[in-house]
């Protein structure tokens, strides 16, 4: 196959640009000479194959976006948002994203090629145009469409995403101002990035949020969700109502008994139980009748121990070292879903072991370790 010369340049640049990263880095980092990589950036030259799967392993891409004009890549909407928010975005949040990306596209490539996993996709029409309306229809539908009872609320939201056809991944980010953001990508579909340096109760509402753009926004190619956003932001607000209704439903709130007489312990309580911050669920107890707004004033910043947080992808069985060095793989993405997913695809021999690594975002030798931390075994393990 010819590769078009000026479209790999043009391609190879632009990269540099959005990852500012320079040729002699890439030198460093990748082993290919700078004046190949030199040559490549000016169009010069035609890259040999192992240096399109070097660059696309560097650039964490599909090697066949260098070399075709097809969308294989979330280019344009990575290009676009950095151009958009890159004040609010350290270099390092941009590979982080990248590498976010890439996570999902490996999952969706697993989840494509393995018979034995089904999802059950969840689309939702919007009618009229009252943008409240829309996040709380879509709450109800969802929820119905996953089986739940009125009194009953997800304990594992990021399980229910991933069932639906959502790609979510936590990963920690630097800026604290970027609560998550919403990608829609050209082959992996809707993902959604929580920024794992927040809370986790404010994790589980940035996913729901996040989720109610990639259900809601048809038409978006990505959304960032700042910490602080505007009322005026319809797209924000519907989000926000979407995210509330699903987790804290009104149906279920009004069988709680005596709501109108909480104090901050009975306050705390509820929120544990429903694993959400107090000032969203004062906020959803207003909204629903249940308390006015003078209580509102006085129960929203009740503080809730970290001690009483709990995340159900770090379950409390796990022993103090397991538990530190999960949280660790789950800060840059790897959660124990993703993890088991791609074991599961090495030993079906839908991926080898390189490409297991790739996947894991780690070196071939410490794939062992990963292993045995989720007690797994490789063909050459002993």
């Amino acid at each position: 196959m010819t590769i078009d010369l000026a479209m790999f340049a043009n391609k190879f640049r632009r990269y540099c640009d959005q990852f500012d990263v320079a040729p002699p880095e890439i030198s460093r980092k990748t082993g290919i000479p700078l004046d190949r990589l030199t040559a490549l950036g000016e169009g010069k030259s035609e890259p040999t194959g192992d240096e399109v799967l070097i660059l696309a392993d560097f650039f964490k891409c599909d090697f066949k976006f260098f070399i075709s004009n097809e969308r294989l890549a979330s280019f344009e909407q990575t290009e676009a948002l950095f151009r958009m928010h890159g004040t609010a975005l350290t270099r390092e949040d941009r590979w982080a994203i990248q590498e976010f990306l890439f996570l999902c596209e490996c999952q969706e490539f697993l989840l494509s090629n393995m018979s034995d996993v089904t999802r059950q996709l969840f689309t939702f029409r919007k009618s009229g145009t009252f943008y409240k309306q829309h996040g709380q229809d879509a709450a109800i539908a969802l929820r119905r469409h996953l089986g739940y009872q009125f009194n009953e609320v997800s304990k594992d939201i990021y399980r229910d995403f991933r069932g639906i056809g959502i790609h979510v991944f936590r990963r920690k980010l630097g800026q604290s101002a970027i609560s998550g953001l919403f990608v829609r990508h050209p082959v992996a579909g809707p993902c959604v990035l929580v920024n794992y340096s927040e809370d986790v109760f404010r994790q589980r509402f940035t996913a729901a949020h996040e989720a109610a753009h990639a259900i809601l926004d048809d038409n978006a190619d990505f959304v960032v969700s700042l910490s602080k956003w505007s009322k005026t932001d319809l797209s924000e607000v519907r989000a926000y109502t979407f995210a509330s209704h699903l987790l804290m439903p009104p149906e279920f709130l009004k069988a709680i008994p005596d709501v109108a007489v909480w104090d901050q312990n009975k306050l705390v309580d509820w929120a544990v139980r429903l694993m959400v911050n107090a000032e969203p669920l004062a906020y959803a107890l207003e909204d629903a009748g249940l308390i006015t707004n003078q209580q509102v004033a006085s129960l929203k910043d009740t503080k809730i121990p970290r001690d009483r947080k709990s995340d159900p992808e770090l379950p409390d069985s796990l022993s103090p070292r397991t538990r530190i060095r999960k949280e660790q793989l789950l800060q840059r993405g790897l959660s124990g879903f993703y993890v088991g997913l791609c074991f599961d695809g090495y030993e079906k021999g839908v991926v080898s072991e390189g490409r297991l690594a790739e996947m894991l975002l780690v070196t071939e030798p410490e794939v062992t370790e990963i292993a045995e931390l989720y007690g797994r075994r490789l063909a050459h393990a002993d």
